[in-house]
């Protein structure tokens, strides 16, 4: 199924809606599959910086795998 017509959430959207700290959200979604990613990763002398905007549908997957593991 395809995540293009979705709702996409930035990673400061999920961390307010959950309580959770932004880095504990990037970490969550960083590797996941159908999670957009764009941006420079690193630049020269300069931390990069990446964006990322997750669908909906992974979203609530990954909070649902979460919630289990507490």
């Amino acid at each position: 199924m395809s995540t293009a017509l979705e709702q996409h959430f930035t990673v400061s959207e999920l961390s307010a809606r959950w309580n959770v700290s932004m880095p504990t959200v990037r970490r969550w979604f960083q590797d996941r599959p159908d999670v957009l990613q764009f941006g420079v990763s690193h630049r020269a002398k300069k931390r990069g910086y990446m964006s990322i905007r997750i669908p909906e549908s992974v979203a609530e997957r990954v909070y649902l795998e979460q919630r289990k593991a507490k």
